[in-house]
């Protein structure tokens, strides 16, 4: 009976709510589209007063002046500058101090460098020898270089180098390139030519192979080359020597490093026949022990 009654009411409902007016439930007109805001007024030319590829200047205000003295931030900033690339450092650096043990005369070396200046611009000097132990000094070097980084790597070179042994003396001047080579090789190569118009090339190479962190193996090659020949100087054209050497040195610190290793020297050429005139022998091997050190 329920049933029938809930029929009966639905039935006599449907035409009532189909009769319903939906028109309240009708989206209204979208509105017509609004004017450009922007219509009527004219944007600002672009600034003209500094010319296109042109960076613009300097500021010459600081917001922390508003708050700080402005001789204060002047100083503030000068030190920021500084210490950011242009300060002034300085190296001294002994890289062989060695004494060589020969069939022959014993003898002893040394190498070194230094410079001072900021992080493009340095003045640096070189200076290498060797001798015999208690008898004469055979040769001996120094020079005095402007040296300018051409990039984070390599650094160009340029100035004066003067023989102090052997005998007769030279002066020369230089021109050069040094630098740290992909795999970490450190190579130099340098020209000279001296008063007297001789022409000679200078090649170095070293690497420094970690076998822990304190104990490096360093293979080095020395290469010298003249273009003519110097009997005075003992020096004939083309490779007038090669020198190699394998040192192996432990670091107490990086500062201080004694070595011991093995160094071999061979004249070639006249180089050699000038030097058997003399007396000497072409080639040398010596087992050397030394100290690298820095500062």
């Amino acid at each position: 009976m329920k049933r029938l009654i809930v029929a009966v009411l639905f039935a006599s409902a449907t035409p009532a709510l189909a009769q319903m007016d939906h028109s309240a439930h009708q989206m209204p007109p979208a509105p017509e589209a609004s004017a450009d805001p922007h219509a009527g007024h004219s944007m600002p030319a672009a600034d003209d007063t500094i010319p296109k590829g042109v960076a613009p200047p300097v500021p010459t205000d600081h917001a922390a002046e508003a708050f700080y003295d402005s001789a204060v931030m002047a100083r503030a900033r000068a030190a920021m500058i500084k210490e950011s690339g242009g300060m002034t450092f300085s190296q001294l650096m002994v890289d062989r101090l060695e004494y060589r043990a020969n069939k022959g005369a014993n003898g002893y070396a040394w190498e070194g460098e230094g410079w001072i200046g900021g992080d493009i611009n340095r003045f640096a000097f070189k200076t290498e020898g060797e001798g015999e132990v208690g008898g004469p000094l055979e040769s001996a070097e120094v020079q005095a270089l402007y040296s300018r980084a051409i990039d984070p790597w390599w650094n160009v070179v340029a100035g004066v180098r003067h023989d102090i042994r052997p005998q007769p003396q030279r002066s020369y001047a230089t021109v050069g390139i040094e630098g740290l080579a992909p795999y970490w090789f450190e190579v130099e190569g340098q020209a000279f030519v001296s008063t007297k118009g001789d022409v000679h090339l200078r090649m170095e190479g070293s690497y420094d192979q970690r076998i822990t962190q304190r104990l490096i193996l360093q293979p080095a090659a020395e290469v010298n080359i003249a273009a003519q020949d110097v009997p005075e100087l003992g020096i004939g054209s083309g490779i007038s020597n090669i020198e190699l050497g394998l040192r192996l040195r432990y670091e107490f610190a990086r500062e201080f490093a004694p070595y011991v290793g093995v160094h071999w020297e061979r004249k070639l050429g006249d180089t050699a026949r000038y030097a058997r005139a003399e007396g000497e022998s072409a080639s040398t091997a010596s087992l050397v022990m030394g100290l690298r050190f820095w500062f």
